[in-house]
């Protein structure tokens, strides 16, 4: 009996399919283009759900946990799928119905957030998981069909899965630095829509004949037509912002500029000195009571927004000069072209972050810092620690004012943190605000809202500052001393090591007003 030898040829992968071979540059272009789609559409879902939910902590993990979910599922349930079924049957279907589902996404998203925000997280959720899973099967189901040999295991699955990460990698940094910045979020997610049923209907002709081609294509089509009506549009997405300006009804020279479905500021671009906000009244009644009557100021203001108090203070000191930080140039934007901004009137506005930009001020270089950064639903929380807070006292005089408008409702555990924070950087300390809010009368339930913190080294003249928000009828109290110490309680203090604002503050309607 002859000796039994090997065969020359390498082993076949059992269940390969017979007839169709995928290249390997196709295979790439598959597996790359699918992992791309997975985190553009996680990016862009947090930019959909931030007018609705806020761009907290909380949400940037929901999203990126219901993304990671997806992946985990899609590449579970696609290898096992592609083993009990012919995997040329599975990608055309797998690029196709993912592309419908996210031309759907914002007309489905911004609906439900009008008509049915019962169950907007459940609807977010499934438009981040169904075409996330469904496009992370792409990467199994395309090595199943690459493995033509066992003896090349190895190779296959670690080419494509670093062709995956790459594709990840790209579609995260296209859509970061380059697709939003250009783009309206809408406009994103249907254009690669788009290109995931153009990609479908490639591999259907190659493979099948391309028979389900033609309706997603409608799907698609649909999706965009449906965008176009969808409740919740915007004027102008931003970098950061889903941004609108209203025409006051009632007075034709107001405008109010909306930052995610929130009042975020309001101004007469005829009469600077009209003061729409209650909590702007307060500042400049703040301001106003502590500095005398017309003097020039050298200001630095920690977020923009439509510029109100910027203008306020050109307005009634004549000479002043305010540096302004606000870190969305889109909004900046909209002040020169819809809110009446010019280049003089001695406002300088830096489009970059105001942490960075307080780091760039020279020391005792500020009369007064504004801190304005602060929303309803989600904070820039490096701007309220400890160590921002030192930057702050640097810059200022010794005679110098610190007043920052703060945002919080039900307990006001982020106010009370950032009192706190405030009253270990400066000697005098006051909160401004609803009698209710805070702590100023006991017998009432706080609702929340706006409050105003002022801090200086120097004592400040609260009764000047009393009368100056009376006369403008604010309603608003002054807390200080045992008063203060009773209402911020056992707060502690934010640092940079441990700021947990997002879990503090207790988000409002973005339907509410300022």
């Amino acid at each position: 009996m002859s000796p039994v030898t090997g065969s020359s040829s390498p082993p076949v992968a059992e269940g390969t399919p017979r007839g169709y071979v995928l290249g390997p540059r196709t295979a790439a272009v598959l597996v790359f283009g699918s992992s791309a789609a997975v985190l553009v559409v996680e990016i862009v879902a947090l930019r959909l759900l931030a007018p609705y939910l806020g761009l907290t902590l909380e949400t940037s993990t929901m999203v990126i946990g219901i993304a990671l979910t997806a992946i985990a599922f899609g590449s579970w349930l696609g290898g096992r799928i592609a083993d009990q079924v012919d995997p040329r049957r599975l990608i055309g279907p797998s690029l196709g119905v993912s592309g419908a589902v996210v031309a759907l996404t914002p007309a489905v998203l911004r609906t439900s957030a009008e008509w049915a925000p019962a169950v907007l997280l459940l609807i977010a959720s499934l438009t981040i998981l169904v075409p996330g899973a469904l496009l992370s099967s792409v990467t199994p189901i395309v090595t199943k069909l690459r493995l033509t040999s066992l003896a090349e295991t190895g190779t296959v699955v670690g080419r494509l899965s670093g062709v995956g990460t790459v594709g990840a990698i790209v579609g995260t940094v296209l859509t970061g630095f380059v697709l939003i910045a250009r783009l309206p979020v809408s406009g994103i997610l249907i254009g690669l829509g788009t290109l995931l049923v153009a990609g479908s209907a490639l591999v259907e002709w190659r493979t099948r004949g391309g028979r389900s081609a033609p309706a997603l294509a409608l799907v698609v089509t649909a999706g965009g037509l449906a965008t176009m009506v969808a409740p919740g549009g915007c004027d102008t997405e931003t970098r950061y912002h889903c941004a609108r300006v209203v025409v006051d009804p009632d007075r034709g020279s107001g405008r109010t500029l909306v930052l995610d479905g929130v009042r975020h500021s309001y101004v007469d671009i005829h009469d600077p000195t009209l003061l729409e906000f209650a909590y702007v009244r307060a500042l400049a009644s703040v301001v106003d009571a502590a500095f005398p009557k017309g003097e020039a100021l050298a200001a630095h203001h920690l977020g923009g927004g439509g510029l109100t108090f910027p203008r306020y203070l050109a307005a009634t000191r004549p000479g002043t000069r305010s540096l302004v930080s606000e870190i969305d140039s889109g909004v900046v934007r909209i002040d020169r072209d819809h809110l009446g901004l010019r280049p003089e009137g001695g406002i300088d506005v830096r489009v970059e972050d105001g942490r960075l930009g307080l780091r760039r001020l020279g020391a005792d270089s500020r009369d007064l810092v504004v801190g304005d950064a602060f929303g309803g639903v989600s904070v820039p929380w490096h701007l309220t620690t400890v160590e921002a807070l030192a930057d702050v006292r640097r810059v200022l005089t010794e005679d110098g004012l610190y007043v920052a408008n703060l945002i919080d409702h039900g307990g006001m555990a982020f106010a009370r943190a950032e009192v706190a924070t405030i009253s270990g950087t400066f000697e005098h300390v006051a909160v401004v605000g609803e009698p209710s809010t805070i702590g100023l009368d006991p017998t009432a339930t706080p609702g929340g809202g706006n409050l105003v913190v002022l801090a200086s080294d120097r004592p400040v003249d609260l009764r000047a500052t009393q009368a100056a928000l009376d006369a403008r009828k604010t309603g608003w109290k002054i807390a200080t001393a045992d008063d203060l110490t009773a209402w911020v309680g056992n707060a502690r203090p934010l640092t940079d090591d441990h700021a947990p604002v997002d879990q503090l503050l207790q988000p409002h309607s973005p339907r509410s007003t300022q």
